[in-house]
């Protein structure tokens, strides 16, 4: 087809002009790389007649340099803008095209197909309504096909046309392309993708992509584009309940309190009853502002704000509900898709981001690893990058959410390194383990204030952590004794004996090492709520529990105590002979040697024991205390 058949920008102005009356879709193209996933695109994009010249005689241009097509247009070039992208031929981030034809929207993202852009498909997939999923058809179905499918299952995606490409390469043989078709459908079973097609292309010719090729005359059934057009994926979400994640309180002036957000699912009208979730509170509509301005309802999708006829305490993070009750959870069961190329840890702590809320979040289960090869779910303790797993969370605050399968904006989420903030994981809520508000707290009249008033101190933690042979145990030993001196009541948490009792079913691997920090400062958290002054003594290599371990107690509750030996020193002591193991290949994941120490970045005290005596550390620390009265 010639550039100069393509349509004058008047043409395609008129058409744009019309999209804002068409029904619009958003898919995604995934699979394995280099199996013509950004070729089918641009392709149909020429076919479509949406290109402008100057678009036409840059691709030109793009595809004697960078192109794989001897000269002639490269299409994939259209989607591919990263330099890297076009030089390797590959695509690497997620490209977005907006077209439209006569019937039509569309919203394509084009993803990556190597596996460490994994991370990038599943961006792309947590929007797309559909997807179509690309094969080399001499290939047929790959590792990397069956990680995308059951991705695309797991974040709702039931629509799927599987594009067999590369017919020509395979001879336009219908066997071949019906053995794909039955094993992809057999597959797609399993993944809960309910409603697959299958079309044969050469997404680089064109054939089967915007019209019907002649080279198949054997296949009868849709071309792409009719594809796209036709389906009907659209599940109503104004026919669930009223959902809308408070996003920003609105208070432009005294007498206006509005409440802003996105219309999650179902709908809302003038006078409606709503609850306020999760405080439990409720009111009464007394005003929707739409964009247009006042409006009598609102429903999924729109963005509104609300007026209530009550004063009643929302916020950021907050859910406005109505009709069937929302889940308010502190613990529940998802899918997770690992993101970060740090593995998972157990018992780590997360910043979980649902829609407009953020909290703490913990991963205290890992149930199964999934093997994408065989699909067998497999014993496991970690996640690694682009693995996927099912596990068990529980959170530091109530969530209102819905589950994944019903509601896929209320029921997915994204879980945060709390230090790099980095996006480690996507998750699919799968079911709630417990209520929320189940177990409630029980208050008792002898609180935490008067056994610190009766003890005479400020109970609190004393955390020494350092390398083993550092001389915690030393300066823990001396304190204890200076301080019982003083008339102060103290108790001492040391690592070894713990490992001999409440941690003795823990190994030394990374996530047992996190357990035995949370069981420790568990423990601690109580003698503290009993007015007692803390002492525990344990190497605790990882700064970010170290945090967290903070953040659970109350404001100057936590003192990190770094005590700085340098590990040639503590190697020297050596007191317990474990360095000795160590050399000797006796003795694995020791801190320091095969497994990791992070020092504290603003320790409250830190000092080594090459400089000091014992004694001495001991004093500096009975001067914090006195000096911050806790003694």
């Amino acid at each position: 087809m010639r550039a100069e058949s393509h349509p004058s920008p008047p043409a395609v102005d008129a058409l744009l002009r019309k999209q804002g009356e068409l029904p619009a879709l958003r898919f995604i193209t995934c699979g394995s790389v280099d199996d013509g996933k950004s070729t089918l695109i641009g392709r149909l994009l020429y076919d479509s007649q949406l290109l402008f010249d100057d678009q036409l005689s840059t691709l030109l241009s793009e595809s004697k340099v960078y192109g794989t097509t001897g000269g002639d247009f490269d299409f994939a070039l259209l989607l591919d803008g990263l330099q890297a992208e076009r030089e390797q031929g590959i695509t690497i981030d997620v490209a977005y095209r907006f077209f439209a034809t006569k019937r039509r929207r569309f919203i394509v993202a084009d993803t990556p197909g190597h596996e460490q852009y994994t991370r990038n498909m599943a961006t792309g997939a947590s929007n797309a309504e559909a997807a179509v999923v690309l094969v080399d058809a001499r290939k047929g179905v790959v590792t990397q096909t069956r990680r995308h499918s059951y991705i695309l299952g797991l974040l709702g995606v039931r629509h799927v046309l599987l594009a067999v490409n590369k017919m020509d390469l395979v001879d336009y043989d219908a066997d071949r392309f019906a053995l794909i078709a039955a094993e992809y459908r057999a597959l797609a079973k399993r993944f809960d993708l309910r409603h697959v097609d299958c079309v044969p292309v050469v997404a680089r010719a064109g054939d089967n992509v915007f019209f019907a090729s002649q080279r198949m005359p054997w296949y009868g059934g849709s071309t792409v584009l009719d594809y796209l057009e036709t389906v009907e994926v659209l599940a109503d979400q104004t026919d669930r309940p009223f959902r809308m994640p408070v996003q920003w309180v609105n208070r432009p002036y005294p007498d206006f309190r509005g409440y802003s957000g996105r219309v999650a699912s179902g709908r809302v009208g003038l006078g409606d009853d709503v609850v306020a979730e999760p405080s439990g509170r409720h009111s009464r509509v007394t005003r929707i502002l739409t964009a247009a301005g006042d409006g009598e309802h609102a429903g999924a999708g729109q963005s509104v704000t609300l007026l209530l006829a009550d004063e009643i305490d929302v916020g950021r993070g907050d859910v406005l509900t109505a009709g069937k009750a929302s889940l308010v959870i502190a613990k529940l069961a998802a899918h997770l898709l690992w993101l970060d190329d740090q593995p998972m840890v157990l018992g780590a702590s997360y910043v979980m981001k649902n829609g407009t809320r953020q909290l703490g979040a913990a991963i205290t289960t890992l149930d199964h690893r999934v093997d994408i090869d065989s699909l067998e779910c497999q014993a496991a303790t970690t996640l690694g990058l682009n693995e996927i797993g099912h596990a068990q969370l529980t959170l530091d605050q109530p969530l209102v959410c819905e589950i994944y399968r019903d509601d896929r904006e209320m029921g997915g989420f994204i879980l945060i390194d709390r230090f790099s903030h980095r996006t480690v994981a996507a998750g699919m809520i799968d079911f709630a383990l417990r209520r929320a508000l189940d177990v409630p707290w029980q208050d008792f009249e002898v609180d935490k204030a008067l056994r610190a008033r009766l003890k005479h101190q400020r109970p609190c933690v004393l955390w020494f952590t350092g390398l083993s042979g550092a001389g915690k145990s030393t300066i823990v030993n001396l304190l204890d004794k200076r301080l019982n001196g003083m008339g102060r009541h103290c108790y001492v948490l040391d690592g070894d004996n713990l490992r001999n009792g409440l941690n003795r079913d823990l190994t030394f691997g990374e996530a047992d090492r996190v357990e035995n920090m949370r069981r420790v400062a568990e423990v601690a958290a109580l003698f503290v709520d009993a007015g007692l002054i803390v002492l525990v003594s344990l190497i605790s290599p990882f700064r970010q529990e170290r945090e967290a371990i903070r953040m659970s107690l109350g404001p100057g509750e936590f003192i990190e105590i770094h005590v700085a030996t340098p590990l040639a020193e503590c190697e020297r002591r050596d007191p317990k002979g474990h360095y000795r193991r160590v050399r000797a290949g006796t003795l694995k994941n020791f801190t320091g040697i095969d497994s990791p120490y992070e020092p504290p970045e603003h320790p409250d005290l830190s000092f080594g024991t090459t400089e000091l005596s014992a004694e001495q550390a001991m004093e500096q620390v009975v001067a914090f205390l006195q000096a911050g009265r806790y003694i």
